[in-house]
């Protein structure tokens, strides 16, 4: 029969709170009722349970990790596994584990991640965005929870949030063709009412217009971060007639489409036409030719977002927001 914390306290002759003390090793105890509890819990080979240490110490050492939103381009996207992974692993070291939380009953009301939080007394939480944000998630941001995001700003007390500098990821572009007298230069998003994905279009647009490059509405294209969308719409802009000296794409899985497009009509890549992604997933330097991207370090924003997460949960100050300056990473795909 497996024992309880009272069981023990009552066989050591102190109180469970004594107990809970010598277990998480909190308070002032004298060493003779330390040896004695502990002698207890040796002979009888007494595990406190998770919900007994987390009732004794208000810590869990558990964060829980939100997919928040619409999920257009999915978690098995190399961008996101990488930050997860690194984020897990930074957290482990840190001594907590993961719990993960699935948004399946999105839009049908029953997302209140401040009361789950609380269910399973969770030390904080990590939100991966998507699109479209649930209420929900706002109402986390503005709880006593601690609460950093990826890609989503958030603005209460207790949250931070990290994410790539999106707007200097698009002007690196643009300002890499402008200096090699690239002047033609066609830009494929994501979604249209993606927010990230907007961000970098309108850099972009504001940059070509500042070097005074050539910005035509026709080599404006939405696809949606994955390769069959990014093949589509170069197959697009090659029907159109209008061909472009580059194509930017705002993710690597869409930019593999592109040249996939510009190959099969006919085109040299890069003499004909020149070709960047953003992400630097391991893909690019497999492919033919080999892709030039904008790297997002990944790892990067994984270990700032556990970091900061564990400062909070420690109520420690931290920075509001965190941004991660990209690399611009010139492969065959976009040599002059």
């Amino acid at each position: 029969m497996k024992l309880t914390i009272r069981e023990i306290a009552k066989m050591a002759g102190v109180s469970p709170g004594t107990v809970s003390k010598v277990i998480n090793q909190t308070g002032s105890i004298s060493p003779n009722t330390i040896q004695k509890v502990k002698r207890v819990i040796e002979d009888t080979g007494y595990q406190p349970s998770f919900s007994a240490k987390a009732l004794a110490t208000k810590k869990s050492n558990m964060i829980g990790l939100i997919y928040a939103g619409e999920v257009h381009v999915e978690f098995n996207h190399p961008f996101f596994n990488q930050v997860i992974n690194a984020f897990k692993n930074s957290v482990g070291q840190l001594g907590y584990d993961l719990l993960v939380f699935s948004n399946q009953s999105f839009n049908i009301g029953k997302e209140d991640y401040v009361a789950r939080a609380k269910h399973y007394q969770l030390d904080g939480c990590l939100i991966i965005a998507g699109e479209h944000i649930e209420e929900a998630i706002y109402q986390l941001d503005q709880s006593d929870i601690p609460t950093v995001a990826v890609d989503l700003e958030l603005s209460g007390e207790r949250s931070s949030y990290v994410m790539a500098d999106n707007e200097k990821i698009s002007r690196q572009v643009v300002e890499y063709f402008y200096l090699n007298g690239i002047r033609k230069v066609a830009f494929i998003g994501g979604q249209e009412d993606s927010v990230i994905s907007n961000v970098r279009k309108e850099a972009f647009e504001q940059s070509m217009k500042d070097y005074g490059m050539d910005l035509r509405n026709e080599w404006i294209k939405y696809g949606n971060y994955f390769e069959e969308s990014g093949y589509q719409k170069m197959k697009e802009i090659i029907e159109s007639g209008h061909i472009p000296d580059a194509v930017y794409a705002v993710s690597d899985m869409m930019a593999l489409g592109v040249i996939k497009a510009i190959k099969e009509a006919g085109f040299s890549i890069p003499n004909d036409i020149k070709v960047i992604g953003c992400d630097d997933i391991e893909a690019c330097r497999y492919s033919d030719p080999a892709l030039a991207t904008v790297k997002q370090d990944q790892v990067k924003i994984g270990r700032l977002a556990a970091n900061i997460l564990h400062d909070l949960i420690s109520e420690r100050t931290v920075q509001k927001a965190v941004y991660v300056d990209p690399e611009l990473i010139i492969r065959r795909s976009s040599e002059m």
